[in-house]
């Protein structure tokens, strides 16, 4: 096969490559050949498709909170940035809130939670049961004594929508896709040095970007790099209660259970305890049906009666790519193979964050610093250094 030689090579080409293959590629002062590695270019097992499509600023770290208050405005303006031919994209921005629900037990947690929203800008309300029976009069609040609520800028995009509206912007601004597949990295040193793909071709490259999802730890591993990050299952369940809810928020039960609405649908689902949630084949897409019947209806029965009579009328199973450390994303160069970057570990958050981790690694790439948002806090050597940087916030 014709090895070809590219300034960057971006291995993995969803929601996440794609958003650092576009700002790259969108950069003035940036004229590099981009290459992305896609071996799903249907994307049918992509994480971000499979996914709530959820935005929030709910989060309990100011860096997440800020990356969130970057992608409520460049979805503002998703149009004009994303257009290619006079195509517009419209991602579809649904924005009926974030309802996370606490017990008594809770309530200092989500008092000083609500504390650093503040300090953030982040448009987040704190509602006593009163409040919350007169805006969502639909809900049992027994043994609910606070709720917190986004007012502005949270709620839920069409995900695959946002995917393929980076992917056609990259692609129009002279980014090259390849239908491969990764499956073996050069390394000479402290330098990755090319990219071997499945299809026997090589790709050289000057700088390699791991933004694999939760296939990210094996590619790691292609070049020598220890990065705790694995695939966890999480099934999806499509559910038909032949009644509307007008303006129902995406709830977060204390239980962990979480469902919103999707046209005359509701979407739902919850995670694992950690005990509970074992590694997975990363082409395990099995749905666990009795994961419905027995966590998630009995729970939202009791939280809205309107769920008490109910049909599944879909289900599907997508991967998160856990990071087994802190459940924070990984973002950055490793500290050894300097031109090895990462952007992987978001447990969960990747969809809502990519396009400010696209920013942020078109900078890393481009001028070797964060210019707009100082991202420090998720380099790669907290890692070896044990200093974990928890987000609470992990739904």
């Amino acid at each position: 096969m014709t090895n070809q030689t590219f300034d960057v090579v971006i291995v993995g080409g969803g929601v996440i490559g794609s958003a650092i293959a576009y700002f790259l590629s969108a950069r003035a002062d940036f004229s590099g050949r981009i290459a992305v590695v896609e071996r799903d270019q249907t994307y049918e097992f992509a994480s971000a498709p499979r996914s709530l499509g959820g935005v929030r600023q709910q989060f309990t770290t100011p860096e997440n909170i800020k990356i969130s208050q970057f992608t409520a405005d460049f979805l503002a303006g998703v149009g004009d940035f994303l257009e290619v031919d006079g195509d517009r994209p419209d991602v579809g921005f649904k924005k009926q809130g974030y309802l996370f629900l606490g017990t008594p037990e809770m309530e200092t947690a989500m008092h000083r939670i609500h504390e650093i929203q503040k300090r953030e800008g982040a448009p987040v309300t704190l509602l006593d049961p009163a409040a919350m029976s007169e805006k969502f009069p639909y809900l049992n609040l027994d043994g609910i004594s606070l709720g917190s609520y986004g007012t502005a800028n949270e709620g839920w995009i069409d995900p695959f929508a946002l995917l393929q509206a980076f992917r056609r912007k990259a692609r129009m601004l002279g980014v090259t896709y390849f239908d491969d597949e990764v499956v073996g990295l050069d390394r000479d040193g402290g330098k990755v040095t090319a990219a071997h793909l499945k299809s026997g071709e090589t790709l050289a490259a000057g700088v390699i970007v791991n933004a694999a999802g939760y296939r990210s730890g094996k590619v790691a591993a292609m070049a020598g790099a220890d990065l705790p990050v694995r695939p966890r299952k999480r099934s999806v369940f499509v559910v038909d209660i032949r009644e509307q809810i007008p303006n129902h928020p995406l709830l977060i039960d204390p239980s962990g259970v979480y469902w919103r609405p999707e046209g005359q649908y509701f979407i739902c689902g919850t995670s694992p305890k950690e005990p509970d949630d074992p590694e997975v084949a990363d082409d395990d897409f099995d749905v666990d049906h009795e994961w419905f019947e027995e966590e998630i209806w009995p729970v939202m029965a009791e939280r809205c009666p309107k769920f008490e009579a109910l049909k599944v009328v879909n289900s599907w199973a997508g991967m998160y790519d856990m990071n087994l450390f802190d459940h924070n994303a990984v973002i950055g160069p490793h500290p050894e193979i300097t031109n090895l970057y990462f952007a992987n570990g978001f447990s969960g958050h990747g969809l809502q964050q990519s396009p400010a981790v696209g920013r942020a690694l078109s900078e890393l790439i481009t001028v070797g610093k964060f210019e707009t948002l100082d991202l420090t806090a998720f380099r790669f050597d907290r890692i070896a250094a044990g200093e974990k940087f928890l987000e609470e916030a992990v739904v």
